[in-house]
């Protein structure tokens, strides 16, 4: 198959994000070009920063703990994410991620109340969501999207998690891909099928090499 000739077909990418990350934006741009090159519609999913390290805070460079720490920006938007899609539906959430995260990476305002009461207004919902930043109402429910997502994959990994059925209808989940810029067109496409290929082999566990660079959002 071609990246001109995407199958009808189209298999469902279970993808788990927390706008906070940098790394999971770019992500999340791929598999949006992964959705016009192969036959894949994602499916967006809550995971959150501050509950993954909540347990490990002392462990964190002081800076990144700060974040992490409750009250920090590693909870806000997630919570205010969760109850959207609580109230209005799974459906909204990847039109709020990418509303979100344009304010918060592309344009470099970083994570503001005002910039979540933008990305509300963008996508049509009530400023009232803002209310969750701090309320602790569906942190049962963001707790448990958190745990579907990293409990495919393991706790020594990060976000973003992605899951697709595997061609004998087990599951492939993995943590990733780390990748900058995020890739299109065709070289989107060879990114995905190689994904696929070496996930998919049973006790493949890492392919690793150190970052020379950061985030590059000059072509989102």
């Amino acid at each position: 198959m071609t990246a001109a000739q995407p199958s009808s077909d189209k298999v469902t990418a279970d993808f788990w994000f927390d706008p906070l990350c940098p790394w999971a934006w770019m992500t999340s741009r791929w598999m949006l070009e992964v959705e016009k090159v192969r036959p894949v519609q994602v499916r967006w999913h809550v995971m959150s920063l501050g509950v993954l390290n909540e347990d490990k805070l002392d462990q964190l460079p002081e800076e990144y703990r700060e974040n992490m720490l409750p009250g920090g920006p590693a909870w806000g938007p997630v919570r205010v994410v969760t109850a959207a899609k609580e109230e209005h539906g799974e459906e909204i959430l990847g039109d709020l991620y990418t509303a979100l995260g344009t304010r918060i990476h592309n344009q470099g305002e970083g994570v503001t109340k005002e910039g979540v009461a933008a990305a509300l207004e963008e996508v049509g919902l009530p400023a009232s969501l803002l209310d969750h930043w701090d309320s602790l109402r569906y942190d049962k429910e963001l707790r448990a999207s958190h745990k579907d997502g990293i409990d495919r994959v393991g706790q020594e990994v990060g976000t973003p998690v992605i899951s697709v059925p595997g061609p004998d209808g087990t599951e492939i989940a993995f943590f990733g891909p780390v990748v900058t810029p995020a890739p299109q067109g065709e070289e989107a496409a060879r990114l995905w099928d190689g994904t696929l290929a070496v996930a998919s082999v049973p006790g493949f566990f890492e392919l690793k090499r150190t970052r020379t660079k950061g985030p590059d959002f000059s072509n989102l």
